[in-house]
Protein backbone atom coordinates (compact mmCIF):
# COMPACT_ATOMS: atom_id res chain seq x y z
CA UNK A 1 0.00 0.00 0.00
CA UNK A 2 1.26 3.16 -1.02
CA UNK A 3 1.25 6.15 1.77
CA UNK A 4 -1.39 8.36 1.15
CA UNK A 5 -2.67 11.18 4.18
CA UNK A 6 -5.85 10.37 5.25
CA UNK A 7 -7.20 12.82 7.85
CA UNK A 8 -5.94 15.47 10.23
CA UNK A 9 -6.93 17.49 13.11
CA UNK A 10 -7.88 21.33 12.92
CA UNK A 11 -7.64 23.36 15.91
CA UNK A 12 -10.37 25.85 16.36
CA UNK A 13 -12.26 28.23 18.39
CA UNK A 14 -15.69 26.74 17.39
CA UNK A 15 -15.45 23.10 15.22
CA UNK A 16 -18.90 23.48 13.81
CA UNK A 17 -18.46 27.59 12.56
CA UNK A 18 -14.91 26.42 11.04
CA UNK A 19 -15.71 23.64 9.42
CA UNK A 20 -18.91 25.11 7.63
CA UNK A 21 -17.05 28.36 6.44
CA UNK A 22 -14.42 25.90 5.01
CA UNK A 23 -17.17 24.04 3.57
CA UNK A 24 -18.98 26.58 2.23
CA UNK A 25 -16.06 28.19 0.35
CA UNK A 26 -14.90 25.27 -1.52
CA UNK A 27 -18.16 24.09 -2.07
CA UNK A 28 -17.92 20.37 0.16
CA UNK A 29 -20.15 18.60 2.59
CA UNK A 30 -20.04 18.76 6.29
CA UNK A 31 -19.89 15.26 7.98
CA UNK A 32 -21.50 14.26 10.65
CA UNK A 33 -19.77 14.84 14.05
CA UNK A 34 -17.72 12.52 15.63
CA UNK A 35 -17.13 12.59 19.32
CA UNK A 36 -14.98 16.11 19.47
CA UNK A 37 -14.66 15.98 15.35
CA UNK A 38 -16.43 18.14 12.59
CA UNK A 39 -15.14 16.09 9.65
CA UNK A 40 -15.14 18.35 6.26
CA UNK A 41 -13.83 15.57 3.27
CA UNK A 42 -11.83 16.54 0.45
CA UNK A 43 -12.23 14.42 -3.43
CA UNK A 44 -8.99 12.74 -2.82
CA UNK A 45 -10.05 11.68 0.15
CA UNK A 46 -8.43 13.84 2.95
CA UNK A 47 -10.70 14.47 6.02
CA UNK A 48 -10.26 17.63 8.27
CA UNK A 49 -11.20 17.08 11.47
CA UNK A 50 -12.18 20.58 13.11
CA UNK A 51 -11.72 20.32 17.13
CA UNK A 52 -12.80 23.08 19.50
CA UNK A 53 -9.95 23.57 21.39
CA UNK A 54 -11.94 25.98 24.19
CA UNK A 55 -9.41 28.76 26.23
CA UNK A 56 -6.55 27.82 24.42
CA UNK A 57 -4.83 29.70 21.60
CA UNK A 58 -4.89 28.22 17.99
CA UNK A 59 -1.22 27.94 16.80
CA UNK A 60 -1.95 29.36 12.88
CA UNK A 61 -1.46 26.61 10.37
CA UNK A 62 -1.63 26.69 6.55
CA UNK A 63 -3.82 24.38 4.57
CA UNK A 64 -3.72 24.51 0.19
CA UNK A 65 -6.37 23.28 -1.34
CA UNK A 66 -5.63 22.09 -5.28
CA UNK A 67 -9.13 23.13 -6.96
CA UNK A 68 -9.89 23.59 -11.05
CA UNK A 69 -10.59 26.79 -12.76
CA UNK A 70 -14.04 26.34 -12.51
CA UNK A 71 -14.11 25.55 -8.61
CA UNK A 72 -11.84 28.70 -8.38
CA UNK A 73 -14.29 30.71 -9.89
CA UNK A 74 -17.34 29.33 -7.83
CA UNK A 75 -14.90 29.66 -4.25
CA UNK A 76 -14.11 33.42 -5.17
CA UNK A 77 -17.44 33.87 -5.89
CA UNK A 78 -18.78 32.57 -2.77
CA UNK A 79 -15.74 34.85 -1.11
CA UNK A 80 -16.55 38.29 -2.58
CA UNK A 81 -20.11 37.71 -1.91
CA UNK A 82 -19.45 36.88 2.07
CA UNK A 83 -17.18 39.70 2.49
CA UNK A 84 -14.22 37.30 3.54
CA UNK A 85 -10.70 39.30 3.12
CA UNK A 86 -8.24 37.59 0.61
CA UNK A 87 -4.53 38.20 -0.81
CA UNK A 88 -2.52 37.57 -3.88
CA UNK A 89 -0.06 36.55 -0.83
CA UNK A 90 1.07 34.11 2.17
CA UNK A 91 2.05 37.16 3.72
CA UNK A 92 -1.09 39.41 3.73
CA UNK A 93 0.23 42.23 2.08
CA UNK A 94 -1.81 42.74 -0.96
CA UNK A 95 -5.45 42.53 -0.10
CA UNK A 96 -8.50 42.13 -2.61
CA UNK A 97 -5.90 40.50 -5.88
CA UNK A 98 -5.15 37.20 -5.90
CA UNK A 99 -2.28 35.58 -8.02
CA UNK A 100 -1.00 34.13 -10.73
CA UNK A 101 1.68 31.71 -9.79
CA UNK A 102 2.84 28.38 -11.87
CA UNK A 103 0.40 29.35 -14.65
CA UNK A 104 -2.79 29.59 -12.44
CA UNK A 105 -4.59 31.26 -10.31
CA UNK A 106 -4.71 31.37 -6.52
CA UNK A 107 -5.32 33.43 -3.28
CA UNK A 108 -5.48 33.50 0.31
CA UNK A 109 -7.57 33.61 3.02
CA UNK A 110 -7.93 33.38 6.87
CA UNK A 111 -10.88 31.46 8.42
CA UNK A 112 -12.66 32.05 11.67
CA UNK A 113 -9.72 30.25 14.08
CA UNK A 114 -7.12 32.04 12.42
CA UNK A 115 -5.58 29.51 9.91
CA UNK A 116 -4.49 30.67 6.67
CA UNK A 117 -6.33 29.01 3.90
CA UNK A 118 -5.16 29.29 0.25
CA UNK A 119 -6.93 27.97 -2.85
CA UNK A 120 -4.89 27.06 -6.02
CA UNK A 121 -5.56 26.27 -9.71
CA UNK A 122 -1.50 24.95 -10.13
CA UNK A 123 0.34 23.07 -8.24
CA UNK A 124 3.42 24.56 -6.92
CA UNK A 125 6.47 24.13 -9.45
CA UNK A 126 4.05 23.80 -12.29
CA UNK A 127 4.52 26.24 -15.44
CA UNK A 128 2.98 25.20 -17.99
Amino acid sequence: MSVELNHTIVHSLDNHESAEFLANILGLEVGEEWGPFVPVETSNGVTLDFATIPGESIVMQHYAFLISDEEFDAAFARIREQGVTYYADPHLKQPGEINHHHGGRGLYFMDPAGHGMEIITRPYGNEE
